[in-house]
């Protein structure tokens, strides 16, 4: 009796000790959660509004991509977005003013829970009307967004915390969603470390210089570093090494994972201040706090969370929001009970998922062939495994009706190598389908004739592409694509 005594002491203690292990290395502090509910509802706000510079290029029929054409290339997406049911600018302007109002409910944690199941419905949808204009941080926002759907990012730091008086609650949450999620970001760097080494431009150590030698990635001080061939072969050396190291992420704890997390964020803001990547360097940031330990969140609460909400105003608004806003009545524990293993279950299928389309993004796991619209390579991890080295602009060429040869529009518009939609579009559209080429021609004519009081008859478009050679002079190709009648007013 005594054996059995001890043996089942040692069992029970060993099983402990493995609970920890995982909860410390699997688990999310609330506060962590919540950083990522506001931050997410940042970034969502963020994009639409830049997106609202080109609301008509982009979305509507009067555009670069008309929904009909959309709907013959790509007719696996069409069932998915509502955006394609509206062809004119206010309607599209209407979906943008929805999904504003439901990214300020995520950011406030008002309805968190319905707040996130609107903005990620209709952030696949306005993906699904126009994926030519896509990179990894839009697909990578999707995923943070799907997985906060089974976590309560409202527990702490929201407006339905202080109205069930829990904005208080402290531990982590340690469930099948919170360690999805972060699976899901080492799933990114660990992917993207396969992708690189099989290439020789980062083993090499010329990836950064390719990539900063074009002015379409380039900003001011990534022009600059150029200048530091030696620097950036040792920080492109640094950037492979860390995410050759990411599944560290899911084992370190403590001040070791804490710095790790650090010199992830660093990189991340280092990127975004020397090159153009539109949204995926701020993406990536919110996504790696929930990996910050609690001693973080401590800190943060001490020097920031804390002063703020110890201000006499500050104290009145939740105060108000408490007294206004009555408590949130839940569903029966029947009903409770079944959407918990209904999340449980979707969060273990999304987890399957997972890990499956990642291991045929790198060819580990064959999947069937389809339509050419569910194509792996437009949804791997590949960000910059193979560094582009040369740039490619467009160039409609108008002729008024005097004769005189004019610049409709430039793809970037202006020559703005910053506009990440525009770079990714003018690279993904498929050129060699004339029905593509007629759109961007009439939109060329349209927003030439909408602000001029010549009228242009016609447009050429015209491909320019520079390829960097270092130790030589670039080469420049141009091309010809078609001259397009413009459609009589």
């Amino acid at each position: 009796m005594a054996e059995e005594s001890t043996d089942g002491g040692v069992t029970g203690s060993l099983g402990t000790r493995v609970r920890r292990a995982l909860a410390v290395r699997l688990g999310i502090d609330r506060r962590a959660l919540a950083a990522l509910r506001v931050s997410l509802g940042v970034l969502l706000l963020v994009d639409l509004l830049a997106r609202s510079r080109h609301l008509v290029a982009f979305h509507a029929d009067a555009g670069v991509l008309p929904h009909a054409v959309l709907r013959a290339q790509y007719p696996a997406f069409s069932d998915l977005s509502i955006h394609l049911l509206f062809g004119a600018a206010w309607a599209q302007a209407a979906l943008f003013a929805l999904a504003g109002a439901f990214a300020l409910a995520l950011l406030a944690g008002y309805r968190t829970r319905v707040a996130t199941l609107g903005s990620l419905c209709l952030l696949v949808s306005l993906h699904a009307a126009n994926p030519l204009v896509l990179n990894a941080g839009d697909r990578l926002l999707r995923r943070l967004l799907f997985w906060g759907l089974f976590l309560p990012l409202g527990d702490r730091w929201s407006v339905g915390a202080v109205r069930r008086g829990a904005d208080r609650e402290r531990g982590r949450v340690t469930t099948l969603a919170s360690a999805a999620l972060l699976a899901q970001v080492v799933a990114v760097y660990a992917t993207n470390a396969v992708f690189k080494l099989r290439g020789g431009e980062w083993t090499g150590g010329d990836a950064l210089r390719y990539a900063l030698a074009l002015d379409a990635y380039a900003t001011p001080l990534g022009d600059v570093l150029v200048g530091f061939p030696d620097l950036l072969a040792v920080l492109g050396w640094t950037w492979l090494a860390m995410v050759v190291a990411s599944p560290l992420l899911l084992v370190l704890t403590g001040i070791a994972r804490a710095l790790f997390v650090g010199a992830f964020l660093a990189d991340h803001l280092g990127m975004l201040g020397t090159m153009s990547l539109g949204l995926f360097p701020l993406v990536s940031v919110a996504s790696l706090l929930p990996f910050l330990p609690p001693r973080v969140w401590d800190a943060t609460e001490r020097r920031v969370v804390v002063p703020l909400g110890a201000r006499p105003r500050a104290r009145r608004a939740r105060e108000r929001v408490s007294g206004a806003l009555a408590p949130h009545t839940g569903s029966s524990d029947r009903v409770t009970r079944w959407g918990r293993r209904a999340g449980t279950a979707l969060a273990f299928a999304g987890l399957l998922v997972l890990l499956v389309w990642n291991a045929a993004a790198l060819g580990y796991v064959d999947v069937a062939d389809g339509d050419s619209s569910a194509d792996l390579s437009d949804r791997r991890w590949d960000m910059f495994a193979n560094p582009p080295t040369a740039e490619r602009w467009y160039v409609a060429e108008g002729r008024l009706e005097s004769g005189e040869r004019v610049e409709a529009f430039r793809m970037p518009p202006g020559g703005d190598y910053t506009n990440a939609r525009w770079r990714k579009y003018a690279g993904s559209a498929s050129w060699g389908d004339a029905s593509v080429r007629r759109h961007i021609a009439s939109y060329a004519c349209e927003r030439w004739n909408a602000g001029h009081e010549s009228r242009v008859e016609a447009v050429t478009l015209r491909a320019t592409e520079r390829t960097t050679t270092f130790g030589g002079p670039d080469t420049v190709d141009r091309a010809e694509l078609g001259t397009y009648p413009c459609r009589p007013s």
